[in-house]
């Protein structure tokens, strides 16, 4: 919410209380009203919260290993053809010190980075970058079951950029995604854009990003994929990230869905390994 809007509905807010009856007359702020559209907009849809844990090691080329824990939890509401999702993550980041999670090596300047003026190597848990994205099912045809979804995302820079949990800065970025089912295979495929923040120590490239996969419905509960994701590099300093990921979902039932999954770095812009799990409920 921009400060011009807050300020605007404060505004409002102050000079309903100051003459109510005034702006009861006129219908001008109805707060009725508007959680009415609210609790309607709500119940035509599906709200879910997850959270996972996730653990990758590598040394992005720089010969001493960086330890990434991610502990992300989420908020999704669906309607229609949109799907909203906020995650809010936790991380710790050990060992080496020339990588930043999400974009792999960097050259920082950053006079308090992580092991220079900031000289905690284990920190405990932190704020990581929060990540808001709005997903549309842009296309859909039930014969064929082809889709085409369309995404937008932004990362948002709350990660301490001195204990190297992130630049400090946002990333904007969309994606183009494509799936058809053939039985009990969909094939899957993506081709994404994001402009990467640069900080004052952090110089960054903007860059593309593609995905393909494939996943298996085993039965009504369980299905297994993998799926093959590049990146172009982006820093100077970085190499293309280039990774294969192997996954299971299971339904536990209407509400519960759990998810695991194994990583294996291609390049020194992806990590060594990484597995991670996550679960969500559905209301």
């Amino acid at each position: 919410m921009s400060c011009k809007f807050r300020t605007v509905v404060a505004g409002a807010i102050l000079c309903a209380a100051a003459t109510p009856a005034a702006y009861a007359a006129d219908d001008i702020f109805d707060l009725r009203a508007l959680r009415a559209g609210f609790e309607k907009f709500a119940a035509q849809g599906t709200f879910s919260v997850g959270a996972g844990v996730n653990y990758s090691s590598g040394d992005y080329g720089t010969g001493s290993d960086t330890k990434i824990l991610s502990i992300p939890v989420y908020g999704r509401y669906d309607t229609g053809p949109w799907s909203l999702k906020l995650t809010v993550p936790f991380l710790r980041v050990s060992g080496g010190t020339g990588a930043i999670p999400g974009v792999g090596r960097v050259n920082n300047s950053n006079p308090l980075r992580r092991g220079i003026g900031n000289v905690e190597l284990n920190p405990p848990l932190d704020l990581g970058d929060v990540v808001a994205s709005v997903t549309y099912g842009a296309y859909y045809d039930r014969a064929s079951q082809f889709g085409v979804d369309l995404t937008g995302k932004i990362k948002f820079g709350t990660a301490d950029e001195d204990k190297g949990l992130g630049t400090g800065e946002n990333d904007y970025g969309g994606q183009v995604d494509v799936f058809k089912t053939y039985g009990q295979f969909t094939l899957f495929g993506g081709l994404g854009y994001t402009s990467l923040g640069s900080s004052q120590y952090i110089s960054l490239n903007d860059v593309i990003n593609v995905n393909v996969g494939t996943s298996y419905r085993l039965n009504d509960r369980n299905n297994i994929g993998l799926s093959y994701d590049w990146r172009e590099k982006a820093s100077a300093a970085s190499s293309e990230m280039s990774e294969v990921t192997a996954f299971v979902s299971h339904r536990i039932d209407k509400q519960w869905k759990a998810q695991m999954y194994v990583l294996k770095g291609l390049s020194n812009g992806s990590p060594d390994w990484g597995v991670g799990a996550s679960a969500a409920y559905a209301f």
